[in-house]
């Protein structure tokens, strides 16, 4: 299934909107249930204001039904084996468990498989805030 992802991740990284960094990213996830949700980054001209793929997929995700997220897969076009910022690896591991595979890919397939512990050792966790 991993190149499946890498390839709805590639698919979506082609829709980006990157008109000012020029770096174009996709992300894709896949639910324990079969479900993938992929997702594009979106520039703005205030870059702050803007959001990373993996915030897109997790949007599609959520209005999709959600569940718990078995795998991720992530591609740049400038950049192999990028991974998620700070901010969405905390998005992820607020839907996926430590041990979730991210894979980290370059133009043409998976070069690296991690998971979301090792990405996010000492992730924010939900349950602190009961």
């Amino acid at each position: 299934m991993s190149h499946d992802l890498f390839l709805a991740a590639r698919q979506a990284m082609a829709k980006a909107h990157a008109p000012y960094s020029k770096f174009p990213v996709g992300a894709a996830l896949l639910t324990e249930d079969g479900r993938v949700f992929s997702g594009c980054n979106i520039e703005v001209a205030s870059y702050p204001e803007g959001w990373c793929a993996e915030t897109t997929a997790l949007g599609h995700y959520i209005m999709g039904g959600g569940g718990k997220i078995a795998e991720i897969a992530v591609v740049a076009e400038r950049m192999d084996r990028i991974t998620p910022c700070g901010g969405c690896r905390q998005r992820l591991a607020e839907f996926a468990g430590a041990d979730t595979k991210l894979f980290l890919c370059d133009q043409t397939g998976v070069v690296e498989t991690v998971t979301m512990g090792q990405m996010l050792p000492y992730g924010f966790e939900g349950s602190t805030l009961k």
